[in-house]
């Protein structure tokens, strides 16, 4: 009997309607995601962590745009640096952005819970591998 891969839970701020609504349904018809939660910015998805009524319910892994209203990427990365021990769990964040200003791959490459910059529109294949690899490490 073949057991299947456990889904992963995803996290998506970005406040691009569009494209988040596009980008969850692309995890759906992959398979990688059934569980995709949407925050239109930072500071929604910060108070969403820090809430003990969503400790059971947290993202394994968050997609992260850099240019939104209210609290951007990098006031979001700020606040998750400083509350990450305190979640419980470990959780990947990959930037999502269509920035391709080497000062923000930098940037983000010294932000230790970045876990990579993923290029606006999104490979489908590089994302298929970053869902493999947390499911690979979600069985261990």
């Amino acid at each position: 009997m073949i057991v299947p891969a456990p889904l992963v839970n995803a996290c998506i701020i970005d406040n691009n309607k569009i494209y988040a609504y596009g980008f969850k349904k692309l995890l759906s018809i992959k398979d990688l995601s059934n569980q995709v939660t949407h925050f239109e910015n930072g500071s929604d998805a910060i108070a969403h962590l820090k809430n003990p009524g969503n400790a059971l319910n947290l993202p394994d892994i968050i997609f992260l745009d850099l240019s939104m209203p209210v609290m951007d990427g990098w006031e979001f990365m700020k606040e998750f640096e400083e509350i990450k021990s305190q979640l419980g769990k470990k959780i990947s964040v990959y930037i999502l952005s269509s920035s391709i200003d080497s000062h923000d791959i930098d940037r983000a490459k010294n932000i230790p819970s970045v876990s990579g910059y993923i290029f606006k529109p999104v490979d489908v294949q590089r994302l298929q591998e970053i869902f493999k690899n947390l499911q690979g490490i979600a069985r261990q």
